[in-house]
Formats: C-alpha cells, sequence, structure tokens
C-alpha cells in the first residue's frame, strides 16, 4: 500500500517535470539525525558559551588539541584542553571527532619546515613509532568516550602536510589498526580533502588503498565565492571519485563555510546556511559541520557576533533548520530552471515543504493538493499564504505547511 507521502512525492516530480528540472536530487530515505548538523567551536574549554541552537557533532579542529598541542615533548603530556572538550561533548551530547595531526618539532621529519602550525608541523613523523605511540595514548585514554578520529587536516595544502600520498596512507593505516584494536566500534575518518582542487588528491589516496583503512570518507565542500548549489558538484565528482575507487562507504563534509566575500551580505547569510545543510542532505552527505560558531580571523559568514556568544542571523537560521529537517523524510529536492527549489519533507503523516530560489525573487505558484496555510522564514514568525498562493520566493528558506 503506498504512502501518501509517496504519492504526493510523486504529484510534485511530475509538477516539477513539467516545469522542466535543472537538478533532480535523491535524498536518503531515513530520517534525518541530529548528528547530521556538526560544528566547529575553537574556545568552548575556555570562553566561548555553549551555542544555543541544536546540533550532534563536533569537530574538534582549531582547538588547541593536535599532536604537537598535547605532546610538545617527547613523553611529555599536556591533556588539560581536551580532557575539558570530551566532558563537555558528554555534558551536550555530542559526538566529538579528534583529530589526529601535525608532527611535533621534535618528532618531524622536516623539522625547521614552515608550516600553519609549529616548524616541521606539516610533515610526517620521522619515526612512525612516535605515531603509534601517540595514536595509541589518545585512543587508551578516550576509550569509551571520544569514538571517531580524523587524520590530518586538508592534506592537498601545502601548510597543512607536505609529506607524500603514501606516507599519508600508512599513518591512517597505523591509526585505524590501533584505534580499532582499541575500541572496536570507533570510526576512523579519512584525511578530508578541500574543494574541487582536492578531489584529485582524494582519488590517489584511494587508489593506493587507502579507502581500506577509513570507515568514513571526509572532504571539505568549500566553494569559495561561490553560493551552496556550487556544493552540489562537489558531492557528485567525490561519490564519482568513490565510485571509480570502489569505495562504498559513507561521505560526510568535515568542514565548510565562507571566507569571501569580505564583508559577507547581512541579506545572504541566512539563507546560505539553512540551504547548505539541505542540500548537503539532499545529496546523499550524511554529515555536515559548519565552520565556525565563534571565527571572526577568517570567517566572514559569521554565526556570532563578536563576543562569540550572541548569535547573529545566519546562526539562528542554523537552528531553524535543524528544527526543519531533524527527524523528518526528505522525500524529495529538485530545482526548475529558473532556479526555483522545492524540498518535500514527511514527518510521521504530515507533510512540509522548504521552497527558495537560488538568486533574486520570484513568484512561486503552490499546488492546490499541497494543502498549505502558512510559510515560516528562517528567522522566526509565519505568515498566512493564500490556498495556490502565489508567494515571493527568494534566496532565503521558507517552511510551507
Amino acid at each position: 500500500m503506498f504512502r501518501v507521502s509517496t504519492v504526493l512525492a510523486f504529484l510534485l516530480f511530475l509538477i516539477r517535470a513539467r516545469a522542466g528540472p535543472s537538478v533532480l536530487l535523491t535524498p536518503p530515505k531515513t530520517p534525518i539525525p541530529i548528528t547530521y548538523f556538526g560544528m566547529h567551536i575553537h574556545r568552548a574549554a575556555v570562553k566561548t558559551k555553549w551555542p544555543n541552537v541544536a546540533f550532534g557533532a563536533w569537530r574538534l579542529w582549531d582547538t588547541h588539541v593536535t599532536w604537537p598541542d598535547l605532546e610538545p615533548a617527547r613523553g611529555q603530556w599536556n591533556f588539560s584542553l581536551l580532557d575539558k572538550q570530551i566532558a563537555l561533548a558528554e555534558a551536550h551530547h555530542v559526538e566529538p571527532i579528534v583529530p589526529l595531526a601535525f608532527s611535533p618539532t621534535w618528532a618531524s621529519a622536516r623539522p625547521t619546515e614552515p608550516s600553519t602550525h609549529l616548524p616541521g608541523g606539516a610533515a610526517e613523523p620521522r619515526d612512525i613509532e612516535d605515531w603509534r605511540t601517540f595514536v595509541r595514548t589518545i585512543a587508551t585514554r578516550y576509550q569509551g568516550r571520544a569514538h571517531q578520529y580524523e587524520v590530518w587536516n586538508e592534506p592537498n595544502v601545502a601548510k597543512f602536510f607536505s609529506g607524500s600520498v603514501d606516507s599519508l596512507v600508512r599513518l591512517t593505516r597505523e591509526a585505524y589498526l590501533i584505534i580499532h584494536e582499541i575500541d572496536p566500534q570507533a570510526v576512523m575518518i579519512s584525511p578530508s580533502y578541500a574543494g574541487l582542487d582536492g578531489l584529485a588528491g582524494l582519488d590517489q589516496f584511494l587508489a593506493k588503498g587507502g579507502g581500506k583503512y577509513c570507515d568514513v570518507i571526509g572532504h571539505h565542500f568549500y566553494v569559495d565565492q561561490q553560493p551552496p548549489e556550487k556544493m552540489l558538484e562537489i558531492a557528485r565528482r567525490a561519490k564519482a571519485v568513490l565510485a571509480r575507487n570502489g569505495v562504498n562507504k559513507p561521505l560526510w563534509d568535515t568542514e565548510a563555510g565562507w571566507a569571501h566575500p569580505k564583508p559577507f551580505p547581512d541579506d545572504l547569510a541566512p539563507g546560505y546556511v539553512s540551504r547548505s545543510y539541505i542540500l548537503h542532505w539532499a545529496a546523499g552527505v550524511d554529515r555536515f559541520y559548519w565552520y565556525a560558531w565563534d571565527n571572526h580571523n577568517w570567517v566572514t559568514l559569521e554565526l556570532t557576533e563578536l563576543d562569540e556568544n550572541t548569535p547573529k542571523p545566519a546562526a539562528i537560521a542554523y537552528g531553524t533548520t535543524s528544527r526543519w529537517l531533524v527527524g523528518a523524510v526528505m522525500d524529495s529536492c529538485s530545482s526548475d530552471k529558473s532556479g526555483a527549489w522545492t524540498c518535500s519533507l514527511t514527518r510521521g503523516s504530515a507533510m512540509t515543504w522548504i521552497v527558495w530560489k537560488e538568486s533574486g525573487e520570484g513568484q512561486f505558484t503552490i499546488p492546490a493538493s499541497w494543502n498549505v496555510h502558512q510559510a515560516e522564514s528562517l528567522l522566526g514568525g509565519s505568515t498566512e499564504v493564500p490556498r495556490g498562493g502565489p508567494l515571493t520566493i527568494g534566496p532565503s528558506p521558507q517552511l510551507l505547511r
């Protein structure tokens, strides 16, 4: 027996097809979990108040807990900051990703080489035994408390990693074997290359067998000054790379946001955040970690004011989108040739629709079969809509119900 939502989704497809869809996505047919919404928070253990938006995963990158921070000299460990972060993650019921990255200068294969961190940080370790000791120490200390680990960061960027692909595969293999020996349920995330340019590096990493030592494939879907819809090309091409290398594993975007233009237009920011999350899921990306809650040095699409606590409209949009999506099944998501998008959601027996236009404004005719009465905005508040519309839509998504 067909579900009502299935029939309505099919009708939606027919309606959109008549307009000539330019993009037709096939979202996963599973409820969207809270862990799909990931976040970066740099100073939560120091001064930043815990965000007041709903998310379920936290990547501990740029929180000063890389290998040089934890073991500044051989055998001299400092876990104070990471201990606080793991405790915070537990208290707020979010899943942390622990980064395994950068070589301390004392362990580096090229200790005087410049890097984004300390000298020698981008190089692989000189002695693999030092790496094994580091990984085993971390996994043992946080056994049962942290279950997700990610090797390195953006290895296609020289200031982050200057070693060979072979050395990166070896580091990943050693970490995978050690961590799974200690915690068989652990999740190892591949080194996350960045952007369209990074897909060639991901291809090389997988071609050399790196995929065997990962439970999840990570990538960073940065699109520079392009709109969120450009991220769909990265998702499509990343999945093609995985298929070409015979890798059938979840794809996570472990870091993305906007650092350009400067300043970022305030009227576009909420829509960019919301559309990013809607489109990642529609494209079959299982997690997305926004960068970042409390960054003001590099990020231009900011979530908080300079006090790093007061939410900006973009943060409100993050929370609204989380509320719209979590627990719902996305039945369909497509755009027409005018750049108007429609994504349908089912929650129990109720259906809702999210609509927006990539740029500018336009009139959207609401199908009478939707029986829609209200349109909710990203920043709060609902308006009554006439049966059948038309409804003015623009770059900021609206939820119709």
